[in-house]
């Protein structure tokens, strides 16, 4: 089963709590639907392969160009 994350925590994984979005980064997401959550009660909690599976989604592969990485 899948950890379910806190907003901060959520942020921690994202490498956002340090700046000065924090927690509000997470958050946005989950209110834009940009990412998977779920409501246990009146709580909001994202699972921990949400997080990865967004991140996956948002990787950007280098280039190759004639055999060498750009």
């Amino acid at each position: 089963m899948d950890r379910l994350l806190t907003y901060a925590e959520a942020a921690e994984l994202l490498g956002t709590w340090s700046t000065t979005s924090g927690p509000r980064f997470p958050r946005r997401l989950v209110e834009e639907r940009r990412i998977r959550f779920v409501r246990v009660g009146r709580y909001i909690r994202i699972p921990e392969s949400a997080v990865q599976e967004y991140i996956d989604r948002r990787t950007v592969e280098p280039v190759v160009i004639r055999g060498r990485a750009a």
